[in-house]
């Protein structure tokens, strides 16, 4: 069955863009969910304003992005924690630990999840850690690990 995408759907489509899938999927997935409505003569018209909503929408996210990486890439967060021998922390900064102090100390919110940490910090020190505003765009932090 061919569809216009309402919306964007990860992995599959963007929206305005005519695409063919499995009939079920269409049916039980898409159709009732609004992502996606059959690909008739009138939904293709409306398909190109679709397209340049979308165009317009990625650009601002991904001019957003660029300003909120240039922020971050001039921010740096402290962490006091106890640490004991050979400078290993008890206990571990995660992301939901940056998050917090991200907002807490600068005002940015940023989901936990964008906080692409491979796995928790348990070292003193200074860090880089990824953060994953837009594909397009990669943004870092610095986050220091003092001892208390």
């Amino acid at each position: 069955m061919e569809v216009l995408f309402v919306k964007d759907v990860s992995g599959i489509g963007k929206a305005g863009q005519t695409k063919k899938v499995a009939d079920g999927y269409a049916r039980n997935y898409l159709l009732p969910r609004k992502l996606a409505v059959v690909a008739t003569a009138t939904a293709m018209k409306q398909a190109e304003s679709l397209r340049q909503a979308s165009v317009k929408k990625e650009t601002e996210t991904r001019d957003e992005a660029q300003t909120l990486a240039g922020i971050l890439a001039n921010t740096r967060l402290v962490f006091q924690m106890k640490a004991g021998e050979n400078d290993r922390l008890f206990g571990a900064i995660t992301a939901g630990d940056i998050a917090e102090a991200l907002q807490r100390d600068h005002q940015i919110t940023i989901d936990r999840r964008k906080i692409e940490l491979d796995a928790p910090i348990k070292g003193l020190g200074e860090h880089r850690v990824p953060i994953k505003l837009h594909p397009e765009v990669p943004a870092t932090v610095t986050v220091a690990v003092e001892r208390e």
